[in-house]
């Protein structure tokens, strides 16, 4: 069908795990020069969320200590680098680990509260609420919450984006609606429930969702719809993720250059924060950062979107039923607006079986102690199929890198976790446990 070649749709539809390599990927510069956003935008934002973090400090006790950042821990990961039978000498494994992000608990967390902090912001000013030289503390007062109050926020969702819209609308006081999948993690609904959120079912799958909300967001008066789908504010508030990364390599005494090729894994869903942070990563490290999006084999939307070039096309058309364990994960059609950003920027994407999830999240708890959700553990399988696929051989020996693999840094981005209830890790644990022995 469209542009997908009959040996791929073939591949595709035999649900087999596979590295596509991506044949658009331009140099850097070029395929930024041709964006409509750049490195600015992304410091916009950057300074934008320093503005706000007095007022989150005063709003989440859980980021007294950061004075107001969110933002996640670079973590070293020598025993499942072990684990994964990957040599020092093809280089150093890492976890970026946005599963522990506060507040929202998931990578959605930077692009989620960040689209609401921009629309009080521009609510406030509007109204004379709130002036340039102000402290954004008033924005927790009752006039400002009177303001607020009028307003709707309402989002599409699997959970982790509504859990990221839910809490941060209803903490500034707007009313909050989530439409969600009926077949979405019953525990994220009740905590958005418990937050104040209204939580929206619908029969249908995440896209259909998304349409409902947008259309009826539409109708209502004061209501403000964040469309994961097509939202610049979410993009950008995801990708300051890349500024937030920098120092931390660097306190890590990691390079990221000719010499020292940083390898970014990431789990993608609809596409906006994979896409994001590839787009944030770009800009700072150019062609020393390769980054490879990760998705479940009966819902890889994003590698559907890219092989269709400009065609809207979702996973149902190329005869996959969009049904896996990995929920985040569980999207029919991609971002528009990540699939144009990321045509010329990507490396690559692979995709898994819901067993390698499971299995994965049994052996980061067996070697680091950490606990995630399943859909957090899709990239995990990229850094061994990009060493040693003959894909991934030939990505490297096309980019001359061969000879300095050894001093590569391999970072695994894991999405959620952290509000993850204990009785559903224990199930997912215990699948995991026994996919591993």
């Amino acid at each position: 069908m469209g542009m997908i070649s009959q040996p791929m749709l073939q591949r595709l539809q035999k649900c087999e795990p596979l590295l596509w390599l991506n044949p658009a990927r331009q140099p850097a510069a070029q395929a930024l020069a041709a964006l409509p956003l750049g490195v600015v935008d992304i410091q916009d934002a950057e300074q934008r969320l320093g503005r706000f973090a007095p007022l989150l400090q005063r709003l989440f006790a859980e980021l007294e200590a950061s004075a107001g950042l969110i933002e996640s821990p670079l973590v070293a990961v020598p025993s499942l680098q072990r684990q994964f039978g990957l040599s020092t000498e093809q280089g150093r494994l890492y976890l970026k680990a946005d599963h522990l992000l506060p507040v929202a608990g998931s990578i959605k967390a930077r692009g989620g509260i960040y689209e609401v902090l921009v629309l009080a912001e521009k609510l406030a000013l509007r109204e004379g609420i709130l002036h340039p030289a102000d402290t954004y503390t008033l924005l927790a007062d009752t006039q400002a919450r009177q303001l607020f109050q009028r307003y709707t926020v309402a989002v599409g969702s699997t959970g982790n984006l509504g859990l990221s819209i839910g809490v941060m609308a209803a903490a500034l006081g707007f009313r909050a609606v989530v439409h969600m999948a009926a077949d979405a993690k019953a525990w994220k609904k009740q905590r958005l429930r418990e937050q104040g959120v209204e939580v929206v079912e619908h029969s249908g799958d995440y896209s259909q969702a998304v349409s409902a909300g947008r259309a009826q967001a539409a109708q209502a008066p004061h209501s403000y719809f964040v469309d994961d789908e097509n939202s610049q504010t979410l993009f950008l508030g995801y990708s300051v993720a890349a500024l937030r990364l920098t120092p931390q390599l660097a306190q890590a005494n990691l390079l990221v250059d000719a010499e020292h090729p940083l390898f970014v894994y990431l789990p993608c869903g609809v596409g906006g924060a994979p896409g994001g942070i590839t787009f944030g990563l770009k800009q700072i490290f150019g062609d020393h950062v390769h980054c490879f999006f990760a998705e479940p084999m009966a819902s890889p939307c994003m590698l559907v979107q890219m092989l269709a070039g400009v065609e809207t096309t979702s996973v149902y058309e190329v005869g996959l039923d969009n049904r896996t364990d990995a929920d985040g994960l569980a999207v029919a059609t991609a971002s528009r607006l990540a699939a144009r950003f990321m045509r010329a920027l990507l490396a690559g994407i692979f995709t898994m079986t819901d067993d390698d999830l499971f299995r994965n999240l049994y052996w980061l708890a067996q070697t680091e102690q950490m606990k995630i959700e399943p859909s957090a553990a899709a990239g995990f399988p990229g850094p061994g199929l990009v060493l040693n696929s003959p894909a991934g051989q030939r990505y490297i020996q096309e980019r001359q890198l061969a000879s300095v693999m050894k001093n590569a840094t391999h970072l695994l981005w894991t999405t959620g976790g952290l509000l993850l209830p204990d009785a559903e890790y224990e199930r997912f644990w215990l699948r995991g446990r026994v996919l591993a022995s």
